[in-house]
């Protein structure tokens, strides 16, 4: 899984550190539901992998600077059933390539690209939204700096019942703001870390 993380970090460099951390919020809220630990591996398996699809989108669109046109917005978002594609044949990723297909859906249907509604979204994608959701706003991005984690409970209580289960966003925010701010520091150290000790053999 690690080997499969780090080939779209090379390919989309936006994506480092993103996995793993998206990957430690989605835990996080599955634990905090009381999820068994057989479900939790299933769910930490599909939040770590569910931008893999963007392996078969051209480098072109996955790394244009600017907006994207309408065209290359659809291309995009064929990222979902890409990876769903890619990892169903795995018998041990067969589960959580449902999460992978399913993650950029809403809960009020209006998500892609099948347009789930509710519970007809696995369980696994309705948790990893809001995980994504958080380290999306408390991320640097070239257009904005990182916001804080405050602001990130503020969206998801705003988008509950609407981009979100309301029943998980409920879970959400009884989780204190020190967990995610502990588990960003973790994996953050540990991304520096891993790049900064590769060293390149001499002549390479």
């Amino acid at each position: 899984l690690e080997a499969l993380g780090d080939a779209l970090d090379l390919k989309d460099a936006e994506t480092e550190g993103h996995s793993k951390r998206v990957t430690a919020f989605t835990i996080a809220i599955a634990r905090a539901m009381g999820q068994p630990a057989d479900k939790i591996r299933v769910i930490a398996r599909g939040a770590f992998l569910h931008d893999i699809g963007k392996m078969a989108i051209p480098d072109a669109i996955l790394r244009k600077p600017g907006p994207l046109t309408p065209d290359e917005v659809t291309i995009m978002r064929e990222h979902c059933y890409r990876g769903y594609q890619m990892l169903r044949k795995i018998p041990f990723l067969a589960e959580a390539s449902e999460i992978v297909y399913s993650h950029q859906e809403c809960w009020d249907g209006s998500g892609y690209p099948r347009g789930l509604k509710g519970e007809e979204i696995p369980l696994g994608a309705r948790i990893f939204s809001i995980a994504d959701t958080m380290d999306a706003i408390t991320s640097d991005r070239p257009y904005r700096a990182a916001r804080s984690f405050a602001v990130a409970r503020e969206e998801i209580i705003r988008w509950s019942g609407r981009q979100f289960d309301p029943s998980i966003a409920k879970v959400f925010l009884t989780i204190p703001e020190s967990v995610w701010a502990d588990l960003r520091k973790e994996i953050d150290s540990q991304t520096y870390r891993f790049a900064t000790s590769q060293k390149v053999p001499a002549g390479d």
